[in-house]
């Protein structure tokens, strides 16, 4: 399985997402995804579906160590005796007594960042998180990290073709952060992209698995989810082979520059 360096971890390059993934539904899914051969599991304190990742977690028969599993603080609950409370409840709900990646979900600008750093530094030290990063910052929220002494490990962000992140993406690899792409599909909108219909055809992939083996390409982490057996399979199968470098050009030069997820409370162009 490709992996990339992620402090003294390493990371699956392709993991299961499971935003919007509630009930039963989340359970079966992330059980199939591990059986099919997924050992990186993405969820959220405010997806609400952590006990259901943790039934499929114990029931998967996997030893803990074999399993990378992030996890994430919501904006809210930034301060330091939140971060704590709330990292100790995620790990009762995912049954596991450690978490491999915990993100600040949102920057929260009205929070100061030291406090939920310090407060994430000290679950590190206590070994219930092996380290930790963040989520949909931009460079200036990550250079107020820097400015503190702190620099995150990880930065999850929208990245798919027709939101190509490229300046974050260059910042990201001169400060020797990884990202992780999460909506790598464009949420089914890129997917009928004419670039990605061209390859598909070429290649004899599915649209999905281009898509996800150009952002693997770029040395960047792919969450995506399905429900289905037949997708979330052709998902974890998508990196197994090699774009020639004219065609991952094609895709980079897609004009398109879409975000598509962009709450009331998100901080991107401040």
């Amino acid at each position: 399985m490709k992996t990339f360096k992620l402090g003294n971890q390493h990371i699956p390059a392709i993991g299961f997402g499971t935003w919007k993934l509630t009930s039963i539904v989340c359970t079966d899914s992330v059980k199939m995804a591990l059986d099919i051969g997924y050992r990186h599991i993405d969820t959220a304190d405010i997806y609400g579906n952590h006990k259901e990742v943790g039934i499929a977690l114990k029931n998967s028969g996997l030893k803990r160590e074999d399993l990378f599993l992030t996890s994430k603080v919501w904006y809210t609950n930034l301060k330091r005796e939140k971060v704590i409370d709330c990292a100790k409840r995620n790990l009762d709900e995912l049954q596991t007594n450690y978490m491999n990646l915990y993100l600040i979900h949102w920057p929260n600008r009205n929070i100061d960042i030291r406090e939920t750093v310090e407060a994430l530094e000290e679950l590190k030290r206590e070994n219930l998180i092996m380290d930790w990063g963040v989520s949909n910052f931009n460079e200036h929220h990550i250079k107020d990290c820097v400015d503190f002494g702190f620099k995150p490990i990880n930065n999850q962000v929208e990245f798919h073709p027709s939101f190509y992140q490229r300046d974050l993406k260059q910042f990201a690899d001169d400060n020797n952060i990884l990202l992780t792409a999460y909506s790598p599909l464009g949420q089914g909108y890129d997917l009928n992209l004419p670039e990605i219909i061209e390859l598909s055809s070429k290649y004899g992939k599915s649209a999905a698995q281009i898509i996800l083996n150009w952002i693997s390409s770029k040395n960047i982490v792919v969450i995506p989810k399905a429900t289905i057996y037949e997708p979330i399979k052709e998902n974890f199968e998508s990196l197994n082979f090699t774009i020639e470098q004219e065609d991952l050009n094609k895709i980079d030069d897609i004009k398109i520059n879409k975000r598509l997820l962009e709450p009331d409370f998100s901080d991107f162009n401040y």
